[in-house]
């Protein structure tokens, strides 16, 4: 299945980035081209502090599980029967829906089998460096990421508006014209105002997660225990079903099998982990690995490096900004 593509942009606040963005771009298209499990986990933002871009999807190719080291925020342009999976949660769109997602939390939309109109959304990367300067100049408790809920409804609110401001970073960019990105700065900072204000709003309360179904009730189970051993069978035998129903929710709803979910969960995971400074042998044992050499493997096939080159390219990456 086949993936396209048009109008992907991203803002570069320190120059236009357009080399890094094609690398970006080539490599997510070679990667969905290639078999379910080989995602584009590591793509990277082009600047030290927003991307912006338009995306839209023509079918329903799949989509692994997968996470960032930035923010992601994504603005739901039409409602074509898409869910979104945040962690554990799992959220139906709408029109209109802001899904928000911190940096390290697995996430992946999931399609439906035949999409009646093209999935279109925008979405904001933002470097954890300007959120942590923005977020510190306000209460903890007032923060975007300090709820619970992932996904806001401006739908029928007085904050339907900010579509707008998404749609204007977007432009902004195709424009080119002087002082742009000061301006795509300046935007982003007005969405990130308005969608606290949003929060806070009752006409437009941040929605509960759909009501849990056994994918949902599975994945909480494996978010809730990655340093143990998680068998099919014992999943089979918790949740009062059987091993084939298991099998068939994971096939169905995410396109891969369920031991693929759980390597793929552990390995985002792990990810974080390494970023934070544990030690990597201590990494593969917290995630659950029964060994380094089993997570050495898992870890380079899924995103293309070992894990000593993901902690030295983060490394460098504190060190030399672009």
């Amino acid at each position: 299945m086949k993936i396209e593509e048009k109008g992907k942009i991203q803002g570069n606040m320190e120059g236009t980035g357009i080399d890094t963005f094609r690398e970006n771009r080539e490599q997510m298209q070679k990667n969905h081209s290639q078999e379910p499990g080989v995602n584009y986990q590591e793509l990277e933002m082009t600047s030290r502090y927003v991307d912006t871009y338009h995306y839209v999807t023509y079918s329903n190719a799949r989509e692994n599980l997968h996470s960032h080291n930035f923010y992601e925020f994504l603005f739901c342009h039409n409602a074509v029967d898409v869910e979104y999976l945040v962690g554990a949660d799992r959220y139906r769109l709408q029109k209109g829906d802001v899904v928000l997602i911190p940096p390290g939390v697995s996430h992946r939309p999931l399609l439906p089998e035949h999409l009646t109109e093209a999935y279109r959304r925008d979405v904001l990367w933002i470097s954890p460096e300007v959120m942590d300067q923005l977020e510190q100049m306000i209460p903890a408790e007032d923060r975007i990421m300090a709820q619970e809920s992932r996904l806001l409804r401006t739908a029928g609110t007085r904050w339907e508006f900010i579509g707008d401001l998404f749609r204007h970073g977007v432009r902004e960019y195709e424009e080119r014209q002087s002082g742009w990105e000061e301006i795509v700065l300046g935007n982003t900072i007005q969405i990130l105002v308005y969608l606290r204000r949003a929060i806070q709003d009752r006409s437009a309360a941040p929605l509960k997660a759909e009501k849990p179904e056994l994918l949902d009730q599975v994945l909480a189970y494996i978010e809730d225990h990655l340093a143990e051993r998680i068998t099919l069978g014992d999943i089979a035998k918790h949740f009062w079903v059987s091993q084939s129903t298991v099998s068939q929710t994971f096939k169905n709803k995410l396109g891969v099998s369920f031991y693929r979910c759980v390597t793929q969960r552990r390995l985002i995971a792990a990810k974080s982990l390494i970023i934070e400074g544990v030690p990597l042998e201590s990494v593969s044992q917290k995630v659950g690995f029964s060994d380094y050499s089993s997570f050495y493997r898992a870890f380079k096939q899924e995103f293309g490096i070992s894990p000593r080159q993901f902690r030295k390219k983060q490394e460098a990456a504190e060190h030399n900004p672009q």
